[in-house]
């Protein structure tokens, strides 16, 4: 999950299955939002969470400051009609708003 969640913040849009996308989700707000504090404290977590400094300074200074005035809902999650020829399963996009 965590490479999905470096995939987002890296590429700002992922198409993935939709069980993956609900799960990931949350994980990206709460990123999203402890980025807003614009703290020392906040930033090592960023870190530590996402195991990758450059995302970290991603959301940091890029993703963090354009939601400033957003009090939540950061993501966008779009049913497209194909699916995994292998699985069946169905493929949705995963976007900041």
């Amino acid at each position: 999950m965590r490479n999905l969640v470096n995939n987002l913040v890296r590429h700002e849009s992922i198409e993935t299955t939709e069980a993956r996308a609900k799960e990931i989700r949350p994980q990206v707000e709460k990123l999203v939002t402890m980025g807003k504090k614009q703290t020392l404290a906040a930033r090592r977590l960023l870190i530590q969470r996402l195991h990758n400094e450059r995302m970290a300074h991603k959301v940091f200074e890029v993703l963090s400051p354009r939601y400033a005035d957003r009090k939540g809902g950061y993501l966008r999650i779009k049913k497209s009609a194909k699916v995994r020829r292998r699985d069946a399963s169905v493929l949705v996009t995963i976007e900041f708003v």
